[in-house]
């Protein structure tokens, strides 16, 4: 679980965890600076390992986390998010059954009234074709807070990628994961809970729009990245001030983005066309030709 500074809500999540029949030995990333949060964490009865890195990770609080793991399987939990009861367990048996399968995307409902997240049947109406040795359907995307990971593969990839930070950022895991074949599946029969605080969220959509630029320009072919750049860099000339801010931040990163670039294999940048086109196969009315000079 990764928290900042939200005590209450982070120590809410601990008490149903701590209600688990599984009884998961618990590991909290304390995003935040305050020493009095980090020590009510401690002393909650869940006896959760708490890290405190002394400054705000982002998601990257998940890659200190799992290093700090010692089980096979992780689930990821936010401060205002925990598992239903025997829903790790199923994760594990699924897990055991698929060894290809390296993350497992889990139904999330959300708030008191047990609401579906919109997210969950755009995982289960995923276009992509069902995979032998996979459970469910396969996905090229999830909820961060619900979703269950095979540590060697998490780790195998680097988890999740310091370029973004926070934000969008499971597109990018899941790409990574996809590219070193591993299996990304969704299957409902995993639930997790989420609460999250009512309203917006200010500066998240344009977070989400600055990552998904960056993960362009991170593994999608240059004349995709180049098309997302100028269609953001139209809206930011336009007068659309989130559209500017979301360029000026995936520019303040993209020297970094350059330097760790690397392409999709080409069966994973087919699945992620076919999911851009709602599952139509669809090819660019235009050749365009790839850094080694092959058309694409």
């Amino acid at each position: 679980m990764i928290t900042k500074d939200r005590p209450r809500s982070a120590l809410h999540t601990l008490d149903r965890l701590a209600e688990l029949p599984e009884r998961p030995p618990v590991v909290v990333v304390d995003n935040g600076g305050d020493p009095a949060v980090g020590a009510a964490l401690r002393a909650h009865p869940a006896g959760a390992r708490v890290l405190s890195p002394g400054r705000n990770l982002g998601a990257l609080g998940r890659n200190l986390a799992v290093g700090h793991a010692s089980t096979p399987y992780i689930a990821f939990s936010d401060d205002d998010s925990w598992w239903r009861p025997g829903a790790l367990r199923r994760a594990a048996d699924l897990l055991d059954a698929h060894p290809r399968l390296g993350l497992l995307a889990a139904r999330s409902l959300v708030g008191p009234e047990e609401r579906e997240d919109p997210m969950n049947e755009q995982l289960a109406r995923s276009p992509l074709p069902a995979e032998e040795g996979l459970p469910g359907r396969p996905v090229l995307g999830f909820l961060g807070c619900a979703c269950v990971v095979r540590r060697e593969a998490f780790l195998a990839v680097g988890g999740y990628h310091p370029v973004l930070f926070f934000g969008a950022e499971e597109t990018l895991l899941a790409y990574d994961l996809a590219a070193t074949g591993w299996g990304v599946s969704y299957d409902p029969s995993v639930t997790a809970h989420h609460h999250p605080d009512p309203g917006e969220r200010p500066g998240r959509a344009t977070l989400l729009r600055r990552n998904a630029l960056l993960t362009a320009w991170l593994r999608r072919p240059a004349y995709v990245a180049l098309r997302q750049t100028v269609a953001l860099g139209t809206e930011a000339v336009r007068g659309n001030a989130g559209a500017a801010t979301a360029l000026r931040g995936a520019l303040e990163r993209a020297p970094a983005a350059v330097r760790r670039r690397r392409r999709l294999p080409p069966r994973v940048e087919q699945k992620v066309r076919l999911l851009e086109n709602g599952g139509r196969e669809k090819r660019p009315n235009v050749a365009h030709r790839d850094e080694q000079g092959a058309s694409t």
